[in-house]
């Protein structure tokens, strides 16, 4: 249909010619409410940029080799994007020794290198403590 036309259509129909392949001969438009369509663009990028929160759980007792897995764990969840939640849950005599799991946990985010950010720290929630953590740009 020719561009005219096209327009004149849109003027009677109270939408807009929205241009989809402009590089196609001849160019291929449509007849579209462009405010929703822009509303829905943005809607599916909100979508698409909302990553999952891995989660990673340590013991008091862990020892170093299931520290290894768990740190190669946590690489391959950042390496992909998404954000960790490492959290240690202290149980029984555990629970007094709350200086030492932090230092675990501290550790344990050292051992992932100088890419890694944490942004609120440890955070203590009864018997466990936790961090989040997330690549840095």
């Amino acid at each position: 249909m020719p561009t005219k036309q096209a327009q004149e259509l849109c003027e009677e129909r109270g939408l807009d010619l929205v241009e989809v392949s402009p590089l196609s001969q001849p160019p291929v438009c449509k007849i579209l409410d462009y405010g929703k369509l822009q509303y829905q663009q943005k809607r599916s990028q909100a979508k698409n940029k909302s990553l999952e929160t891995k989660g990673l759980r340590l013991s008091f007792k862990i020892g170093q080799h299931d520290l290894l897995v768990k740190k190669e764990q946590a690489e391959k969840f950042l390496s992909k994007g998404h954000k960790v939640r490492i959290a240690l849950k202290l149980r029984g005599r555990e629970k007094a020794f709350r200086e030492p799991a932090k230092e675990i946990i501290k550790s344990f985010i050292r051992q992932l290198g100088p890419g890694y950010k944490s942004d609120k720290g440890l955070e203590v929630q009864g018997p466990t403590i936790s961090a989040l953590i997330y690549k840095s740009k």
